[in-house]
């Protein structure tokens, strides 16, 4: 199974069209969205458009791959699930955000060998290909680690 978010906040009619296109081009029946509050009505995908947050991570759990916005929230759970990520940032030019803050967290993540991202249709379409030899990730940890903490700590109490 495929899940698809768009993040608690807004709807992302762009990447949820180019999902729909590569699901009926694939002939994918497996796609499972969380679309919050769209005009676009897909054709080949389950949608939601909002879920309780124990249901969003059971998705989650459950997916052999996400495709999300490039919000913290989402990928920070895809990683924490060992989860492969693709993900496509909202552009301010499109009025999806109102800067380009997600295009700064997709590239450095990508570099860094966290996510795959995609910025066109065709682009997405070679990511979901690259995932099938995706080795399996290794999980990150759901909370900061202890030499973290202990340094912010140091930091805050001088």
């Amino acid at each position: 199974m495929i899940f698809v978010t768009v993040g608690a906040q807004m709807s992302f009619d762009r990447m949820i069209e180019w999902v729909d296109e590569w699901a009926i081009a694939e002939g994918r029946d497996d796609v499972v969205a969380q679309i919050g509050p769209s005009d676009f009505e897909p054709r080949a995908m389950k949608v939601l458009p909002f879920m309780a947050p124990p249901e969003f991570r059971k998705r989650m759990a459950s997916a052999d791959a996400i495709i999300a916005h490039a919000g913290m929230g989402s990928i920070l759970n895809a990683l924490e699930l060992a989860k492969p990520i693709i993900v496509i940032p909202r552009l301010s030019r499109l009025g999806e955000t109102r800067n380009d803050h997600q295009v700064g967290t997709a590239k450095r993540l990508s570099e860094e060998g966290l996510v795959l991202t995609a910025d066109t249709p065709e682009r997405l379409a070679e990511q979901m290909r690259a995932l099938a030899g995706r080795s399996v990730l290794k999980p990150i940890g759901a909370h900061a680690q202890n030499s973290l903490i202990t340094r912010l700590r140091d930091f805050a109490e001088r």
